[in-house]
């Protein structure tokens, strides 16, 4: 039987994938020292720069969904990383010109973000098409782990570089990591068909039927709504966490950036280590049952941030938070995608994953602030049960539809 680490197309994919992960850490750093210290932004500014990345997925994100569907994806992820690199790259030239301004700095973010929306749409599009459904959770477990270690590693990796050679170097670096990734997936050999133009229709009915596949499929509609439940609520908390650590215990628990930086790490390993069991819980229980099981389970570990006061062991408790939850959402995370590429027909691949992921999107924007408005208006603590209430309401929309009973389709066979 073909292991992935067979899957040569699949190599360079992940390959590709870590490389250019590890570099977007670098940027995203290198980009706020640049505003902050040489642009001299204000914090509301410094905000701006940090939207304007994701603007383009709520503008856009699902009439870039059409476009994927309609075009082959290996082009398309090319052409955003060479796109990437380009754009990249002039950034230290106009600082070296002394042209950089900050609506220019938030201007390329902005196209950054667009970039990085055609290459995420094309991308999820694109692997179910290098290995068989049956790999496909092991596919996104690993991904996910590489991802859970550029999260970890990344901005540590992103802050010495900053120091050693200055943010304007440091994002050529990043640009280097994109024509690095557009190589490798340059060498992928998997052929693709793009849609024939006789099956094309306007792209607002294409966009329609893409939206219209997602909200009405039995279970695919559950799992899109409480996922964009999920991610509110997971905004709400990782803002508020932020300064529930940093805060003097008069509203919070005094801890320092360190400390904050420990409890970041052990959420990094507990990817790693749930990423290591996705495929093994998804083939045992089931991709709905695993994924039903994980979003119940996730409420708990965040009890024990409000429940934690100043002290020693307030580090200990937060690490120990963060680990479970982590290795909660490398368990789902492989497997809920994988259910949705697999369940997915071809010819919708890009629509259906733009449309649920630029949803997501907009409920991070709406999240962040909201859990600062709670906070300010009530206490820290108020606004993280608010969270945990978010995702208590997520898992519940979740366990009472049929998604509870989803698997991945049984390969076919040939006598």
């Amino acid at each position: 039987m073909t292991r992935l680490a067979d899957v040569g197309d699949y190599r360079k994919f992940w390959a590709a994938s870590t490389t250019s992960i590890f570099g977007t850490y670098v940027t995203s750093l290198a980009l706020q020292v640049l505003a902050a210290l040489t642009l001299h932004a204000t914090a509301t500014e410094i905000g701006l720069l940090n939207a304007a990345r994701w603007v383009p997925y709520l503008v856009l994100g699902l009439f870039v969904g059409v476009l994927v569907d309609r075009y082959r994806s290996k082009p398309l992820l090319v052409g955003a990383d060479f796109a990437r690199a380009v754009v990249l790259c002039a950034i230290p030239l106009l600082h070296l010109a002394g042209l950089l301004t900050l609506p220019v700095l938030i201007a390329v973010a902005g196209l950054l973000g667009l970039l990085s929306l055609f290459f995420d749409s094309a991308d999820q599009a694109f692997l179910p098409k290098l290995v068989p459904v049956r790999m496909l959770t092991s596919a996104n477990a690993r991904l996910e782990q590489s991802h859970a270690v550029a999260q970890t590693t990344g901005p540590l990796l992103a802050a010495a570089l900053v120091k050693t050679i200055g943010a304007p170097l440091a994002i050529l670096l990043d640009a280097i990591s994109y024509l690095i990734s557009g190589v490798l997936l340059a060498g992928i050999g998997t052929r693709e068909q793009s849609a024939p133009r006789a099956q094309r229709r306007s792209v607002l009915a294409e966009l329609r039927e893409g939206v219209t596949w997602v909200y009405r499929h039995r279970m695919l509609a559950p799992q899109a709504v409480a996922g964009h439940l999920w991610w509110l609520a997971h905004n709400v908390l990782t803002t508020v966490q932020v300064l529930y650590v940093l805060r003097a215990p008069d509203s919070g628990l005094g801890l320092g950036e360190v400390q904050l930086g420990i409890t970041y790490a052990c959420a990094g390993v507990g990817a790693v280590a749930g990423g290591a069991l996705a495929n093994r819980s998804g083939r045992r229980f089931g991709a709905g049952r695993t994924v039903v099981t994980t979003r119940v389970l996730m409420p708990l570990p965040w009890l024990l941030v409000p429940l934690t006061g100043p002290g020693p062991a307030a580090t200990v408790l937060l690490g120990l938070s963060q680990l479970l939850f982590w290795v909660l959402m490398g368990v789902e995370g492989p497997n809920e995608m994988a259910y949705r590429q697999a369940i997915t027909p071809a010819r919708l691949q890009g629509r259906v994953n733009t449309t649920i992921r630029s949803l997501n999107r907009g409920a991070i924007v709406l999240g962040a602030p909201l859990g600062g408005l709670i906070a300010d208006a009530t206490s820290l603590r108020t606004a993280l049960w608010a969270g945990i209430a978010g995702l208590i309401a997520s898992a519940a929309v979740l366990a009472a539809s049929p998604a509870r009973h989803a698997t991945l389709p049984e390969p076919q066979t040939t006598r």
